[in-house]
Order: C-alpha cells, then sequence, then structure tokens
C-alpha cells in the first residue's frame, strides 16, 4: 500500500534521516519505534506533507503510483491522515465544529447544522465515543479528544492513519480501548503506522515493526513468522541489550529533610471542592520517594500546590525542609526555599519552546550568570555547556531551539534548568513521559546520581514498574488522600492496586 523509499532529510547541521525504508501492507498495523531523535516523526512528517516534496530525497509510492506532496491537504486527499502527539483540536469549539473544521457541511456559505451533527453521531459510534456532538473540546478528558481526532481521519475517508504516541497521555483504559479501536480498523481494511515507546502495546496489536536507530531503518520484524520479545525490539532500537531497565543503586539514606504535614488543598474554580485532603508525607536525605496513583488521583495538584501554591486555594498546612518551616506561598518563595518542581507537560511549562538550549538552561537562576541585573553571556554559554556535556543533550550545539530536541533531550533541559537552581528538594512529575526506554535509562541515572548528592527526590510517574524500578519507598494516592505506604523492594503492582480499590471500598 505504502513504499518509502531511501528518504533522505537534513536540517542545518543535523542529517535527521539517511536512507530510510518502509513498507505498510493493506490493513496492517505497523508500528515504528526508535530511541528520541531517532527521527521517526520526521519520517512520518515527510509522509505526511509537513515537509514537502523538494524538501527530502527519495520517493514515496502510494498505493501504486508515486506521491509528491506541496501540503498535508495532498497526502489527506489520497487518505494519509496524521494524528500528531499534540492534538490540533480548537477547545472552545463543539465535537461536530472541530470534525468539519476546513471541510465544512455548507451551501452557498451557509452551513448545513443537521447535516454536520447527523454525520458526526454516526462518526463518534463508529469510534464508540458517546457523546453529543454540541459538547465543547475543553470538556472531554484527553482519551475522548483522541477518539475525535480519529473521528475527525474517519471523516476525511482515511485508508491510512498515523499516530504519533496516541497514548503518551492516557490512562489503561484508554489506551487499551485505543488500541482495539485499531484492530477493529485493521478488520475493515484499513492500514495504521503506530509510533510509540509503549513497547507492551507494539507487541499486542503491530502486525510488523519497523526500528528506525540514528536516523536509518536497522530492522523490520513481522510478528506472525518470528517471535519477537521486547528485549529484541530494545536491542534494536539502542544498539545494546539493556539487561536492566532500571540503572543499579546503593542507597545511602540519611535523616527526613523535607517534610508536608496536615496539607489541604481546595479547587482553584470550585471553592467547596476539596482536592488534597490532609495528607502528610516526607522525604529522607538521599532517598527516592515515588507518588503512585490513576489519572485524578491528585498527585499533580499536590505537587504544585506544595511548589509556590501553583495549583489551588484556600491552601492550609506546614511545609518543613531540615526541621523548619518554610514559606511556600509563593513560587519564587519556594524556589527560594530549596524546592524544585519538573512540571509534567514540559513543552507548555518547562522549556521556552521558541528560545534555544543556552537561553533555557539558567532560567530559574538568572542570579548565577548575571551581575548588577545584566546576563553575563559568556557565563551563560559556560553554564549551558557544562549541563549539555553532564546530562548528554544530543544536539547540535547549545544555540539549538528547545522545539527541535526530541522529547528525551529536551526532559534533559528541563532537569537542567532545575538542577542549576540548586535545589535540595526535587519534584519530578512524570519525568520519562513520552520518553524511550534508552532515554528513561539515562533519566534514571540522573535520578540516582541526585539521590547520591543527598538530594530529596520525589517521583512521580504513572508507570508502575518504574516507580518499582527506581524509588525507595512508594505512597500510594487515591482521591486526594495517601491511601498506603510501602518500601519499594516490598511493593508490587498488584499491591499498588489493592491498596486503591481498598480506599474505594471505604
Amino acid at each position: 500500500m505504502l513504499e518509502m523509499k531511501g528518504i533522505t532529510k537534513t536540517f542545518p547541521g543535523v542529517k535527521a534521516l539517511t536512507d530510510v525504508n518502509l513498507a505498510v501492507m493493506p490493513g496492517e498495523i505497523h508500528a515504528v519505534v526508535g530511541e528520541n531523535g531517532a527521527g521517526k516523526s520526521t519520517l512520518m512528517k515527510v509522509l505526511s506533507g509537513v515537509y514537502p516534496s523538494g524538501t527530502y530525497d527519495g520517493a514515496i509510492e502510494f498505493e501504486g503510483k508515486e506521491r509528491k506532496f506541496s501540503t498535508i491537504a495532498d497526502s489527506e486527499n489520497t487518505g494519509i491522515i496524521i494524528i500528531h502527539q499534540e492534538l490540533a483540536l480548537v477547545p472552545l469549539l463543539s465535537i461536530a465544529e472541530n470534525i468539519f473544521l476546513g471541510h465544512e457541511t455548507a451551501k452557498y456559505g451557509v452551513i448545513n447544522w443537521f447535516e454536520a451533527f447527523t454525520r458526526t453521531q454516526g462518526l463518534l459510534k463508529k469510534v464508540g465515543l458517546n457523546e453529543h456532538p454540541n459538547t465543547l473540546i475543553t470538556n472531554l478528558g484527553t482519551g475522548k479528544q483522541q477518539l475525535v481526532e480519529i473521528a475527525k481521519a474517519l471523516n476525511k475517508d482515511v485508508k491510512l492513519l498515523i499516530l504519533d504516541e496516541p497514548t503518551s497521555s492516557l490512562n489503561e483504559t484508554d489506551s487499551n480501548a485505543l488500541l482495539a479501536l485499531l484492530q477493529e480498523f485493521r478488520a475493515q481494511g484499513i492500514s495504521s503506522i503506530l509510533i510509540t515507546h509503549k513497547l507492551n502495546e507494539v507487541m499486542k496489536v503491530a502486525d510488523r515493526i519497523t526500528v528506525i536507530r540514528d536516523g536509518r531503518t536497522v530492522d523490520t520484524l513481522d510478528t506472525s513468522t518470528a517471535k519477537v520479545s521486547e528485549d529484541r525490539i530494545i536491542k534494536a532500537m539502542v544498539g545494546r541489550e539493556l539487561t536492566d531497565r532500571y540503572p543499579p543503586r546503593t542507597a545511602k539514606i540519611g535523616e527526613p529533610v523535607f517534610e508536608v504535614n496536615n496539607w489541604s488543598v481546595y479547587h482553584p474554580l470550585h471553592a467547596d471542592r476539596q482536592v488534597i485532603k490532609n495528607v502528610s508525607f516526607n522525604v529522607r536525605r538521599g532517598e527516592v520517594v515515588g507518588i503512585a496513583g490513576l489519572m485524578g488521583a491528585g498527585r499533580t495538584e499536590l505537587a504544585m500546590s506544595v511548589f509556590g501554591h501553583a495549583y489551588g486555594q484556600k491552601i492550609t498546612g506546614e511545609v518543613k525542609l531540615n526541621g523548619k518551616a518554610i514559606d511556600v506561598t509563593s513560587i519564587p518563595r519556594a524556589m527560594d526555599a530549596g524546592l524544585a518542581y519538573a512540571t509534567e507537560d514540559r513543552k507548555t511549562y518547562g522549556l521556552v519552546l521558541i528560545d534555544n538550549i543556552k537561553h533555557n538552561v539558567p532560567l530559574a537562576n538568572l542570579d548565577g550568570v548575571s551581575s548588577k541585573g545584566v546576563v553575563d553571556d559568556v557565563e551563560e554559554l559556560q553554564v549551558a555547556n557544562k549541563f549539555r556535556k553532564d546530562l548528554a543533550i544530543r544536539s547540535s550545539s547549545v544555540y539549538q531551539t528547545t522545539l527541535n530536541l526530541s522529547g528525551g533531550n529536551q526532559q534533559k533541559v528541563v532537569l537542567s534548568k532545575w538542577l542549576f537552581s540548586g535545589p535540595e528538594v526535587l519534584i519530578l512529575d512524570e519525568p520519562t513521559r513520552g520518553i524511550d526506554v534508552g532515554a528513561k535509562y539515562e533519566i534514571y541515572g540522573i535520578i540516582n546520581r541526585l539521590a547520591e548528592q543527598g538530594k530529596a527526590v520525589v517521583v512521580i510517574s504513572s508507570e508502575m514498574p518504574e516507580l518499582l524500578g527506581i524509588s525507595d519507598r512508594i505512597y500510594v494516592m487515591n482521591d486526594g488522600r495517601f491511601v498506603a505506604e510501602m518500601a519499594a523492594k516490598e511493593a508490587t503492582q498488584e499491591k499498588i492496586m489493592r491498596a486503591i480499590m481498598k480506599s474505594w471500598e471505604h
């Protein structure tokens, strides 16, 4: 159905793709995997016309004809639809308005709303979404928004659906529903290209798997003819075997450094709704404490409210550092007290995407690179280069725009920014979301080094194996409360889930 031959794409100073080949059969789920920065998204942007014909070398054949796409509209007209990791929906428009945006059901400039709603209802039924076409996108969860994107693709008569990290911000239930939908499409003859870092999902649904490493195709595995294991995929992705997914660490845990007592927070808009309910916890010197819980448990709200009251209202409770109460009533005060918070949404809140690495790294501590309020350009350059080297940020130089970095390297810039502020306590919210196994290993190594330096580290993660692999101690959160605490070496995924279920019973 699709053949991409010898695709080579170059950006100033960087060769993103070198002679990449990809073939997709009719009615197939084809997974494309690789480390961050391997070139997966670049390849899909070439295919979908984001990078127009003439800006790359090589050929694209679709349904037996050579295609030269100048725009996304060109590829969509042939039936190739891409759904990007950052969803392209307008939040304050309805589902129906989003589905027909740019393809309005209009005659003489007047929209036929009855036809739009009727067709929307049919499309929503196909993707298993039981919502009214008038529902605003902003009132839907991420999982449902993803289904609206797919309904939008079906409206354009899709033949090949490209999904770039479709489940990176979904919970397990929504992820499974989305994968089941792809399997239904396969039965209807619609092909899908699935780009994901979640290898368990690849193993579950993919018919064939193409592995890209450093901008080159290194392997295509057929799951029907060969026994394909996660370890084999990882070896192809990173060029080495990751015998242990989590780097070893000998914990040297000291006295309690960071304490939060009787912490209560109310919703920022609904003053009568309590989001965090009398939570108390502590972190000791050199300890990595994990916070587990399902989506909506209140983990991010807890972290943001502790970090300078960045979330919520009517906040009460006490925060102590080294036994003394500290003022965390604003973000600057929390930072001055020794706290750092790496947000789960690095693109919106963690980085200035239109600026380069050099300017992003010192943002949380501009005093560290300035004199009398004037930034010292040489000092700033030295600091950025030091962190680029120490954290192995893969880039052409510190002058590369952070927008053009892979997810893993963006996350390393976020960590650099906070490490340069010299914190005592680091709260890391989903530090490896949307990052491949190789980059995850590097991030875990950074977390280990911080703990070895005696820092107190709090990690919030939706991936339970990750928490079990890197934490010393785990708190389990549900419905705004801590419902269990356990040593990581005694914890299991089943124990964590049982604690959550038990709390619902009460």
